[in-house]
């Protein structure tokens, strides 16, 4: 039994509470100067939405601001779903043959390679950055889509999660395909994927927010403004230098980057908690 105190439950409530407007407020301060004109954030920063809500948000999405980039917002967010939703499908493919292949095929070596893809844990990205980078100069994917997608699509984190799930199905449905006559890529598409879907559904919106929000790497492959990222058009509608930045449009292009990560949370919440909480299968 759990002992109802309400004096902890005042305590608990009051934290979340606390905890929610720190996190909203920047949220709201963004929101409120998205809706004004650069005049009015630079004189005297507005407390109240304004009434420029809908033309600064058109404007980004449709013209951008042209004096320091040669790509608008809409291009951008384009160029980032693009990318998110490739490393996203690539990482769990490649994760799911790799551990499918580790679990259940038999060759030399097979635990070795298995250990070498989970060092790669301890190297962070900023480690392997120039030579990858050198491997997609090589193979000409300098500014294009497979140069922000394909040197990322590899995953130790989740080949190790969908092996371990693999060790948990039974042994005996896979001798029940094998006596039906199947084989093993009948096996993987008819028992594993549908089993794993709680997992992939958790994968897809940690991988979404992963590729969302990459900046190191896309600033490094893409020199042509129409593969810009979001994130990369943000920080460069900053770097003005003595000119002013146009505060309005550039609040409006961080709400707008807030969206799509946004809405995959809400649309997978359910499947999110199954995949990280339910444990049998």
């Amino acid at each position: 039994m759990v002992e109802h105190r309400p004096w902890l439950t005042f305590l608990t409530h009051a934290v979340l509470i606390i905890g929610c407007v720190i996190i909203a407020f920047p949220i709201y301060i963004t929101f409120v100067a998205s809706s004004h004109s650069l005049d009015d954030i630079v004189t005297s920063f507005p407390k109240l939405p304004g009434n420029q809500l809908i033309k600064n948000y058109g404007r980004a999405l449709s013209v951008g601001s042209r004096d320091v980039l040669g790509a608008t917002v809409g291009t951008m967010m384009l160029n980032s779903l693009i990318m998110a939703l490739g490393i996203t499908f690539g990482k769990i493919s490649v994760s799911l043959l790799a551990a499918f292949a580790v679990v259940y095929f038999k060759f030399r070596l097979r635990m070795m390679f298995f250990w070498m893809i989970f060092i790669t844990l301890m190297l962070p990205v900023e480690v392997r950055i120039l030579p990858t980078y050198k491997v997609a100069s090589d193979l000409k994917m300098l500014d294009t889509y497979s140069g922000l997608i394909f040197p990322l699509i590899a995953s130790a984190t989740a080949t190790f999660l969908f092996r371990q799930f693999f060790m948990t199905v039974p042994d005996e449905l896979c001798e029940a395909v094998r006596i039906d006559g199947g084989g093993p890529i009948r096996f993987f598409f008819d028992i594993l994927l549908p089993m794993s879907r709680t997992s992939i559904a958790a994968l897809f919106v940690i991988l979404f927010i992963y590729g969302w929000n990459q900046y190191l790497w896309p600033l490094l492959i893409t020199t042509d403004e129409s593969y810009y990222t979001l994130l990369i058009g943000i920080k460069r509608m900053m770097d003005v230098g003595e000119g002013q930045a146009e505060w309005n449009i550039i609040m409006a292009s961080a709400m707008l980057a807030m969206i799509p990560p946004v809405l995959v949370v809400i649309f997978m919440q359910k499947q999110f908690v199954r995949g990280m909480t339910e444990t049998e299968k």
